[in-house]
């Protein structure tokens, strides 16, 4: 969506280019006319009296083609002077609005707080870009190429240009307030030395590496990282379990987890969902006649995940539960405990 200023001056550049078209229209037919020349002649004294570089004259001119030539120099003068004022005006301001531009989206990065860090735009980021979307959580793309740039500002994404290697730009991304780190570069060195940096910036943030080489898995996670993916290998693994069980992976597969409107399983923190100075336990929330979803998954305090818990397990403060629901169940649950 262009500036309503750049186009403004785009405007007044066309019709700059216009009235420069009609005075060397007037020069050449001028001097074509008046002194006789011929269309190259006439081309080329107009051309040299436009930008008065000093040239001498083809042929003598007579006082009718000194008078036309003085005209044509004051109206020269007077339509280039403007069209480069314009010119040079537009590449200002366009450098101008882009400067601005930057520091309104930096006042912005700089407001988040508890948002996504994404370090990468390729494939993997612009996925995991697409997902936060979908899901409306906030995060920032720290890209080093800047021919990228053009693509962030159609994905309407906040972004910060620069070096994820240095710990500036990863300052100005905000990883020091952010939640959650995604290093999706396709080099496992580079994400490696991410991984290092974020960490040592932020001793609690939740980071997600990906890696391409399964010896790279341990280093990452020992540099700092909480999940490693191999893209890789997760693919190979689907692939192979449509073969295997194909009918369960299919079921899976239409477990949509795309966006608000037709997501199917949803993590909620069991502070949502009660007041924790009373524990209560799975079959006391009910959930299943106040919204329709089931609860299929447990994560305790310390992390471990029960599959399939049973109705009487207590939900102690800081888990979570899994619930499995269609769409519509899942906005119901989302509408009772007010889930964001």
């Amino acid at each position: 969506m262009s500036n309503p200023i750049i186009r403004f001056f785009r405007t007044r550049i066309y019709t700059a280019i216009f009235l420069l078209i009609i005075i060397l229209f007037i020069g050449v037919v001028g001097y074509k006319m008046i002194s006789g020349y011929s269309w190259i002649d006439a081309l080329y004294m107009t051309v040299i009296t436009m930008t008065t570089v000093g040239y001498g004259e083809v042929i003598p001119l007579d006082e009718k083609s000194k008078i036309f030539t003085i005209f044509l120099i004051l109206g020269s003068i007077i339509i280039v002077g403007y069209a480069l004022s314009i010119i040079t005006e537009y590449i200002l301001s366009k450098s101008t609005i882009e400067q601005i531009k930057h520091k309104r989206m930096q006042k912005k990065i700089e407001n988040l707080k508890n948002h996504v860090v994404i370090c990468g735009y390729g494939r993997n980021g612009r996925q995991a870009a697409k997902k936060l979307m979908a899901y409306k959580k906030k995060f920032v793309v720290v890209e080093r190429d800047r021919e990228m740039e053009e693509r962030l500002q159609m994905d309407d994404v906040l972004y910060v240009i620069g070096n994820a290697n240095e710990d500036e730009t990863l300052i100005h991304a905000g990883v020091d307030r952010a939640s959650c780190f995604i290093s999706a570069l396709p080099n496992d060195a580079d994400n490696l030395f991410v991984v290092l940096s974020a960490r040592q910036l932020s001793k609690t943030i939740n980071i997600i590496s990906r890696a391409s080489q399964e010896s790279s898995y341990d280093k990452l996670k020992f540099a700092g990282a909480n999940n490693v993916i191999l893209p890789d290998k997760i693919g190979g693994d689907h692939m192979a379990s449509l073969v295997v069980i194909p009918g369960l992976m299919e079921f899976i597969d239409n477990l949509s987890i795309v966006g608000k409107s037709n997501i199917n399983i949803e993590e909620v923190a069991v502070e949502k969902l009660y007041n924790i100075n009373t524990i209560k336990t799975i079959k006391d929330l009910d959930l299943r006649r106040k919204t329709g979803c089931n609860v299929i998954g447990y994560k305790d305090e310390n992390g471990e995940y029960i599959v399939n818990p049973e109705a009487d397990l207590k939900l102690v403060p800081n888990s979570k539960v899994i619930v499995l629901g269609r769409p519509e169940q899942i906005e119901a649950l989302n509408s009772e405990y007010n889930i964001e």
